[in-house]
């Protein structure tokens, strides 16, 4: 199955390259389609390297250099960065209104997060608890407060009103309900994914483990790329 391409979309994860690593097909479909796309980059990264000659402030900005060029590569509109500290996202009311105004201001028709109740993909992955806490966070967010005046009334007043979001897309389900075809994409999905320089050994090296786990052949015998989401649907 593939998904008809929004208007609007959203991204909203943890880290900078999550988007790219994890729904990166996706992204390249619906930006070639000319939907308008945002992402909300939730942590500062600053704990995205093994290196400890490299001052925290200097890891942050290249990481949002990275991102920026990754997402200019893809399309992407506009990055918006929250500056969490990297490996301490939590759920909290305070993130939670922030991602309601981005929301309500950008005004999505999809929005694409983590699935927060998984802890590991097959036998090869262990999901980041900063992982968790984004699809937490967004979840909370979407419903019931993007859509109801009654939360964050001083949203209101600053002409940020209440949203109607059509579908959420969460990566990672269990099992999936939506499967999308990103076969056409996958080497624009890898050169972006090679604008994250300070990661790239990792990302390869889990990218090629990814790959496999998405590797699958379709009616006609083609082996083909696809990614794997639970897809909610509003309206």
């Amino acid at each position: 199955m593939n998904s008809v391409a929004p208007k609007r979309a959203m991204v909203i994860v943890a880290h900078p390259d999550d988007p790219e690593f994890f729904c990166g097909g996706l992204i390249a479909l619906w930006a070639k389609s000319g939907t308008e796309i945002t992402y909300l980059i939730l942590t500062d990264g600053r704990k995205g390297t093994d290196d400890l000659t490299i001052p925290p402030a200097h890891l942050i900005a290249m990481r949002q250099q990275e991102q920026q060029a990754a997402a200019d590569y893809l399309g992407v509109q506009q990055v918006i960065y929250f500056d969490e500290p990297d490996g301490e996202l939590k759920p909290s009311l305070a993130i939670e209104k922030q991602v309601v105004a981005e929301i309500r201001r950008h005004q999505p028709e999809a929005v694409i997060s983590f699935d927060p109740t998984r802890y590991y993909l097959g036998d090869f992955y262990l999901n980041h608890p900063d992982h968790r806490a984004a699809g937490e966070i967004t979840i909370n967010a979407i419903f019931p407060a993007v859509g109801s005046p009654l939360y964050y009334p001083p949203l209101v007043l600053e002409g940020l009103n209440p949203h109607t979001l059509h579908e959420l897309y969460l990566w990672g389900a269990e099992i999936p309900n939506l499967w999308v075809d990103v076969t056409e994409v996958d080497e624009i999905k890898t050169a972006a994914l090679h604008y994250h320089a300070s990661q790239i050994n990792g990302l390869v090296m889990l990218g090629q483990q990814l790959r496999q786990y998405q590797k699958t052949v379709n009616s006609a015998g083609q082996e083909i790329l696809r990614e794997g989401y639970q897809r909610i649907r509003f309206s």
